[in-house]
């Protein structure tokens, strides 16, 4: 069966692969820089003193790498994908496939996440419990340095002081992320992919691969990596970016407000990440019902192209 590429003709797609990096890097620096002229506006300029212990999550200066946060994603994964688009001489909604959802796809996005929720567990503490060969233990004990270090700055992120810091935090971890990394990963890396090596599943794994080895978290690769894909799958099949992006938003703001929850029953944040623990039935029933939603969808939103 054959589906409409999302990414519109224009330049090689070589070449709009290697604009996006280079509009990646870019928006990286600008934005970045963005950002610390908002925080020397808000604290000073004295507080680039403090520049190590803001990078390193020290709860006095949160606000600041929110604020750095904030600013760094919108110049890496929200601008570039645009400018691509205005690039390529069309805009990002006719360019990227930013057709209007309709309400049975919508329903069925939002339950595939919640029923995927147990099997994605079981991939997630299968990944936790990898051990590398013995001549790789120098690698293995930096990997799970940086998987710490990750841990206790994203514990710093989560970490809500008021109801204020909630909302900025369902910005800053769901809405942004899901609106850039589906436009940057989805969009335009796997719509030029796709283009490129003319294989729709070798696009969305690529990319999906390439999506989860950029949050440079090893024991959280393989969960990342199969989101990566759902999502991808998710966009190829209905031709709109906007499916993906509310599944990309259900995923972080479950996060979120698991971690709010946590914060309001006291319960420590570092027990985030335990399993809820399911039988083995349990993540067998989760895997096969996930796998017939998404036909479902496969089924639903080609009928809706069709008509449409």
């Amino acid at each position: 069966m054959n589906f409409v590429t999302p990414i519109r003709k224009g330049s090689h797609p070589l070449l709009q692969i290697f604009l996006l990096c280079v509009y990646w890097a870019a928006g990286a620096v600008i934005c970045t820089l963005l950002g610390f002229i908002v925080v020397a506006m808000v604290y000073g300029t004295s507080i680039f003193g403090e520049f190590g212990s803001i990078m390193n999550g020290d709860p006095k200066f949160i606000t600041a790498l929110k604020i750095i946060q904030i600013s760094s994603s919108i110049g890496m994964f929200i601008l570039p994908p645009i400018v691509l688009a205005y690039t390529e001489g069309q805009k990002p909604d006719t360019f990227y496939g930013f057709k209007k959802p309709t309400f049975l796809p919508f329903v069925l996005v939002f339950a595939i996440m919640v029923v995927s929720m147990p099997v994605m567990e079981w991939v997630a503490v299968l990944n936790q419990k990898m051990v590398l060969p013995e001549f790789l233990k120098g690698l293995e004990n930096w990997m799970k340095m940086k998987e710490q270090e990750a841990m206790k700055m994203t514990i710093q992120l989560i970490t809500v002081r008021s109801n204020w810091d909630f909302v900025v935090n369902l910005m800053m971890i769901a809405v942004l992320p899901a609106i850039g990394e589906e436009l940057f990963f989805r969009a335009g890396l796997q719509g030029s992919l796709q283009k490129m090596l003319g294989n729709h599943h070798v696009a969305i794994w690529s990319a999906a691969i390439i999506f989860s080895a950029i949050h440079v978290q090893f024991y959280g690769f393989i969960p990342r990596m199969l989101l990566g894909a759902g999502f991808g799958y998710l966009y190829y099949y209905s031709g709109s970016i906007w499916y993906a992006m509310l599944a990309h938003f259900i995923n972080n703001a479950y996060a979120v407000c698991a971690a709010f929850y946590m914060q309001k029953h006291h319960m420590p944040l570092d027990k985030a990440d335990e399993p809820i623990g399911f039988p083995w039935y349990g993540y067998l029933i989760s895997a096969i019902i996930t796998i017939a939603l998404f036909k479902f969808f496969k089924d639903s939103a080609t009928r809706e192209r069709k008509l449409g």
